[in-house]
């Protein structure tokens, strides 16, 4: 990281960015209900990004500040569970902290989805 807690700007090939952005406007409903809690540091100042590229990788939001990825996964990445553990592995190893919920847990209960993320960042 730079100063300021910005990541350093690296080249994002044209794929990525175009599926980023493509992503981006095609977000499921509990995607967006916890995209409107991080957006605009809402949650106790943290800035978050959505659809970010790092690495060959898309990750749903990310807190470069405290290098920390929050996954929303439903009943589909049951079936894309080796992407997501091979996804998983390369940002672990690149020292980033992957935490995941289930769209029903966003969906339902929202309050302690944030508790949680403030806890792994030491705000809570």
């Amino acid at each position: 990281m730079t100063e300021g807690g910005n990541l350093p700007h690296s080249k994002v090939p044209p794929h990525l960015r175009r599926n980023a952005r493509r992503m981006r406007s095609a977000m499921t409903e509990a995607e967006l209900k916890l995209w409107n809690e991080l957006r605009a540091h809402r949650l106790m100042g943290l800035g978050f990004r959505r659809q970010m590229p790092i690495g060959g990788f898309i990750v749903y939001f990310a807190c470069p500040q405290h290098k920390l990825v929050v996954e929303v996964d439903g009943s589909q990445h049951a079936e894309n569970q080796t992407y997501d553990q091979a996804r998983a592995t390369y940002l672990v190893k690149h020292g980033w902290h992957v935490v995941r919920f289930w769209n029903d847990d966003v969906l339902n209960d929202i309050d302690n989805v944030c508790a949680h993320i403030l806890r792994l960042v030491g705000r809570a």
